[in-house]
């Protein structure tokens, strides 16, 4: 990734307030509400558990000239917010002219099948936007019309030019888009100060200091997940530059979340995380022996102290499960 200054990442987030989570739900900054249409539900008949393969039947030939959406089951956990933010689902879909099924994902429990609102955007608009404000544990049923299904998908699944689709989407797990929590307070002077943008994207201010010679770990969020343990593998955001230059050589937050086996990373790293908790932000100043030591790595020079600022979104489910 090309290296971007810490300086000017620190200008342009000045004007923004350092502040942990919002007191209510929003989408892209907009109320979070769902607008839901009983006429798509009382389209069709659906019976079956979230997490199971539904049974739909439809009153064929279905037609939709707008695309609606209604939750059959409204899930208590995590609002999607972002478009760019991780989930888990199973989706069916059901051919309008004929009501029967085109595909339909295993609803078999695995949540290691990741996409996300802008995933699906690109590939059924209908299905993206029935997303926004979403939580986990819903299933929902959305009327999609030709144009938000898309000429390519119709065409992909050997559908009519004019013909409509039926959606039933089980949200079966949501990611965090950022760290959400408490604001810790840390007095440690001479070390980093992390700033943060409206959507989470840290910035990271080294001071004109001598690098600490031991691993220095700070909860700058302390989120109220589960404990990492190692056991499984993270799903975080993460900005890395180096203390000497003050420039990013990493970050995750112009692409979707990564995912770490803390098994595979270096001492620091892991050693950072461990022990934390989901949903909280986490800065690591990483000395060169519990780094990359005396090796250049991917253009950060020998002997260079890391430092790091990681947003614990979850951990991921190995496939299957």
């Amino acid at each position: 990734m090309r290296k971007t200054s810490a300086a000017l990442i620190t200008v342009s987030l000045t004007a923004l307030a350092l502040t942990g989570c919002t007191a209510a739900p929003s989408f892209e900054g907009a109320s979070c509400e769902r607008a839901t249409d009983s006429h798509v539900a009382s389209l069709a008949t659906v019976t079956g558990d979230l997490g199971t393969e539904p049974k739909v039947t439809l009153p064929t030939p279905v037609r939709i000239n707008e695309s609606s959406v209604s939750d059959l089951i409204v899930g208590e956990g995590r609002a999607v917010t972002t478009s760019d933010q991780l989930v888990a689902l199973d989706v069916a879909l059901y051919a309008g002219d004929s009501g029967e099924l085109i595909v339909a994902t295993e609803f078999n429990g695995d949540l290691s099948r990741l996409s996300n609102i802008d995933s699906w955007a690109q590939q059924i608009p209908g299905i993206a936007t029935a997303l926004e404000c979403a939580t986990e544990g819903s299933r929902i049923i959305t009327g999609i019309s030709p144009e938000d299904f898309g000429a390519e998908a119709s065409a992909g699944f050997n559908l009519g030019k004019d013909e409509s689709v039926v959606a039933v989407i089980d949200v079966l797990k949501v990611y965090l888009p950022h760290a959400e929590g408490s604001l810790e307070f840390n007095g440690a002077l001479g070390l980093p100060t992390v700033v943060r943008a409206p959507d989470g994207r840290p910035g990271i201010i080294v001071p004109d200091a001598d690098a600490p010679e031991e691993l220095v770990v700070q909860t700058l969020i302390k989120g109220d997940g589960p404990v990492v343990t190692g056991d499984e593998p993270l799903r975080v955001h993460y900005t890395g530059v180096t203390w000497e230059g003050r420039e990013v050589f990493d970050s995750s937050w112009d692409s979707n979340a990564k995912q770490f086996d803390l098994t595979s990373v270096i001492p620091g790293f892991a050693e950072g995380l461990k022990g934390q908790m989901v949903g909280s932000q986490v800065l690591i100043v990483i000395p060169p022996a519990l780094g990359y030591g005396e090796q250049e790595q991917a253009g950060i020079p020998a002997n260079s102290t890391l430092v790091f600022v990681v947003d614990i979104l979850g951990t991921d489910s190995p496939a299957g499960q």
